[in-house]
């Protein structure tokens, strides 16, 4: 699933006003050392940086504290605006260095708390935490104390200095991730105005819409159908309801030794996120004398994320289960500080929150509401600020403490599948699904994080907060969550899709992706006897889009009446082409496919057709478009509107086909209309000749610097936009907010690519979007968009040997006075 958290395009237009001049002297001066030596306060021994020509370093520390020290130090070297810029987003303070145009954004940000989540986190973490974050600290801050005159381009444009780095910036950051990648909260409410539309059964009809022909992830299992349980829910959530109507997705695989032509296991992941500049990854290889790993971190969190250590490899995805809940709370009219829960007034909480804008003299007051549930978020929402509003407060797993540093060191040093689960019991959140692969031959797959027990409910929307029959009762046992080791297929499989059948005991999330990806991945896997890492990375390209069969073969039935329809009336020869170029569509989502583009442009205007009518203004939401730009692009349903559009029009559902004033229609209508409104949005927005439609002219990935949305800064912190196939269902993810014309900057993709061979760690590969810089004038700004675009990688090096050969820079950090 996309991460909703990490583009900030636009967001600085009207805040930079920095001269130009001058900017060649700027230039290369905050480019990092690399070769020869440093000396650093905070050091206990000496340490080695080995930077690799793909600007990769390579960290060989004689004990972890240094370890941690070099790496924050390394980071601050390659990537000090990038940490800067995630510790503001996180904590609410992006106004304060460009202005009133980022208010809106810190102001969703404090009224959702994730620094006070964060501090939080700190005032309860281990002494291990505090020990490996104060070492990371202390590196960071020996770079800023070493290096005031040789900031990065960024805050001399933006005219400030970094404040010191903080422990809880790192917590914060991390706090920013778990958000992204669990927000649930957005489809109660749009479930729930969803409900006053269409009524409980109709609105279970939409929901119950994972194909029963799709992979599950834990082996073995029934399909789950949700149309009962929804339904009912949606009845008895009428009583209590009355919302005025508004207005990370992954891949990742392994087969063992048995599927593959090393005789060990291979392991493959790639994380989808936004699209930024610089990348939101940053490779790194640490070593000590008492363990060693490698793959990526995120800039300002100490560890590695994803990657290998010398027994094990690991990759993750999204799991979606259901961490957050907003309860509907019940105020007294006569004190809006108390508020009920079982027949008791409570005092509610208020935090006020100070936002300091740029060029304003004081600063902006917020004054955040918090109930036993959480902060009462109505103040994000225009419309949830009407006086007959219910009052929403939200729960969240990530409010409470978290230990996601004690799991990442486990990770590091854990030697087989038991130390590996048991650094997993640290996992809280975000939950992902997390693959497993050792030396000794073993695969396995658990979903790790905390899921709370719910004493009755679904998470399908607001429940009643005054009542105590909603509360949250605990947490799913960490043995019961899902699980698999050693499956009898040799592989195990997770794209976002569905967790678990019908026999598992526990609830755990209504909103999953619709398995296609999974469903193509599994078909890869059984195509050959034998897999290599080459097999592995040509299904990381693979761009077949499976429900696209579903809309050839409809397209096919209907061909002649549609052909005849009057919508197409005068576009005959038009419209017959489209169709010949579909029939002989080898359904490859390529971005030179010009049937693809008709496919992506039809559907988008047959699932307006279909739903509009019954929706309206929620159309748009419902099909994928999220409630803020910056925070929020997507909905949770980005995958789901089409998947129910395609079985309405597949089973030619009639009680669902009507235009705006309730007149019945047919399928073959629902077509020939889209087919028309295709016709003319690509005529006017790509060129009047048919066999210039490719996908790639809609569908574009640029990678946006925060910077680069002011002219003519966009020619230095900028690149693209590049033609991109795909989309939500391909296994080369190309998702994107559904949203004609389409933005440069709206692709969810792969944000990294990993192939671990257990065999051989030197044979595994990798790569990110960008480049290991966040500096342009290094050439390891852009470095990798070439590879990455093409679907190919680098080498993840891992002997010393190997690092030797391709070594870049040796930069000796020893201890100093």
């Amino acid at each position: 699933m996309p991460n909703k958290n990490l583009t900030l395009a636009g967001i600085l237009t009207a805040a930079i006003a920095a001269p130009i001049a001058g900017l060649a002297y700027l230039w290369r001066r905050p480019l990092p050392v690399i070769n020869g030596r440093l000396q650093l306060r905070g050091l206990n021994a000496a340490v080695e940086v080995i930077r690799d020509k793909w600007g990769v370093p390579h960290i060989y520390a004689q004990n972890d504290d240094d370890l941690f020290f070099a790496q924050g130090f390394v980071h601050a070297q390659d990537r000090l605006w990038h940490i800067e810029l995630n510790r503001r987003l996180a904590s609410g303070r992006l106004s304060e260095i460009v202005g009133a145009v980022a208010y809106d954004t810190d102001r969703w940000l404090r009224v959702i708390g994730l620094r006070r989540a964060a501090e939080n986190d700190y005032a309860h973490a281990s002494a291990n935490t505090q020990r490996i974050l104060s070492c990371y600290t202390r590196g960071v801050n020996a770079f800023l104390e070493t290096h005031q005159k040789k900031l990065p381009l960024e805050f001399t444009i933006l005219r400030y200095t970094p404040e010191a780095w903080q422990p809880q910036d790192t917590l914060a950051w991390a706090k920013m991730m778990s958000w992204g990648l669990g927000q649930h909260w957005d489809a109660e409410l749009l479930r729930a105005a969803m409900l006053d539309k269409l009524g409980p059964e109709r609105l279970a009809q939409l929901m119950d819409d994972y194909p029963r022909d799709n992979p599950i992830i834990l082996p073995g299992q029934t399909p789950l159908q949700w149309f009962d349980q929804i339904a009912a829910h949606a009845h008895a959530s009428k009583q209590w309801l009355n919302l005025p109507t508004p207005f990370g997705m992954s891949n990742n695989w392994v087969v063992d030794g048995t599927k593959s032509v090393t005789g060990k296991p291979l392991l493959a992941n790639d994380p989808h996120l936004t699209l930024q500049m610089p990348s939101l990854w940053y490779e790194a290889h640490l070593v000590t004398p008492d363990w060693q790993a490698q793959g990526v971190s995120l800039p300002g969190i100490p560890g590695i994320v994803l990657g290998h250590n010398a027994e094990i490899a690991w990759g993750c995805t999204n799991g979606f289960p259901d961490v957050q809940d907003l309860y509907v709370e019940k105020f007294d009219p006569a004190d809006t500080q108390q508020y009920e829960f079982q027949g008791q007034w409570e005092t509610a909480q208020t935090v006020r929150e100070e936002i300091r804008v740029k060029g304003e003299p004081n600063p902006r007051i917020v004054n955040v509401t918090i109930t036993r549930h959480g902060p009462l978020i109505n103040d994000l929402f225009t419309w949830m600020q009407k006086p007959d509003a219910p009052k929403l407060a939200l729960r969240w797993i990530g409010y409470e403490p978290g230990r996601l540093i004690d799991a990442e060191y486990g990770l590091l040093r854990a030697k087989n599948w038991d130390e590996f689960t048991n650094a997993l019991r640290d996992w809280t959140d975000p939950a992902q699904n997390f693959v497993y692969a050792d030396r000794a031959g073993n695969i396995g797959y658990y979903m790790a994080g905390r899921v709370p027990v719910r004493k009755q409910g679904i998470g399908a929307t607001p429940v009643p907060g005054w009542t105590g029959e909603y509360e949250w009762t605990g947490d799913i046992p960490f043995e019961e969550l899902p699980h698999a080791f050693n499956p009898p297929q040799h592989y195990l499989v997770t794209a976002n899709n569905q967790l678990v059948g019908a026999e598992y005991p526990h609830h755990l999330t209504l909103d999953v992706m619709n398995g296609f990806r999974a469903k193509r991945v599994e078909q890869m896997l059984n195509e050959k006897e034998k897999l290599s890492a080459d097999d592995y990375a040509r299904m990381h390209v693979d761009e077949y889009c499976v429900p696209a069969q579903t809309f050839v073969k409809l397209i096919r039935a209907v061909r002649e009446p549609l052909a005849q329809h009057p919508a197409l009336r005068g576009r005959g020869l038009t419209a017959q082409q489209a169709m010949d170029a579909l029939d002989a569509w080898d359904l490859q989502l390529t971005a030179d496919s010009v049937p693809g583009g008709i496919y992506e442009v039809t559907l988008y205007y047959a699932m307006q057709r279909i739903f509009k009518p019954w929706l309206g203004e929620l159309t748009d939401h419902f099909i994928g478009v999220g409630f803020h730009p910056l925070l929020h692009p997507v909905s949770l349903f980005v995958d789901r509107g089409y998947v129910a559009a395609l079985k309405i029009l597949e089973n030619d559902q009639t009680d669902w086909l009507r235009d705006d004033k309730g007149n019945p229609l047919t399928r073959v209508d629902i077509l020939a209309h889209a087919f028309a409104d295709a016709f003319q949005f690509l005529e006017t927005n790509v060129a009047p000749d048919w066999q210039k439609w490719q996908w790639g002219k809609l569908h574009r990935a640029t990678f946006k610097h925060p910077l680069g949305a002011v002219k003519p800064l966009d020619k230095i912190f900028n690149r693209g936009p590049f033609p991109y196939g795909g989309d939500t269902s391909t296994v080369w993810q190309g998702a994107f907010v559904p949203k004609m014309p389409l933005s440069d900057d709206a692709v969810f993709t792969a944000s990294w690519r990993q192939i671990m061979d257990v065999s051989d760690w030197d044979a595994s590969r990798g790569v990110h979007t960008t480049g290991q810089s966040g500096h342009p004038a290094s050439r390891h700004f852009a470095d990798m968009i070439p590879l990455w675009l093409k679907g190919e990688y680098h080498p993840l090096l891992w002997s010393r040997e190997k690092v030797l050969e391709h070594r870049e820079g040796i930069l000796k950090l020893e201890v100093g006075g």
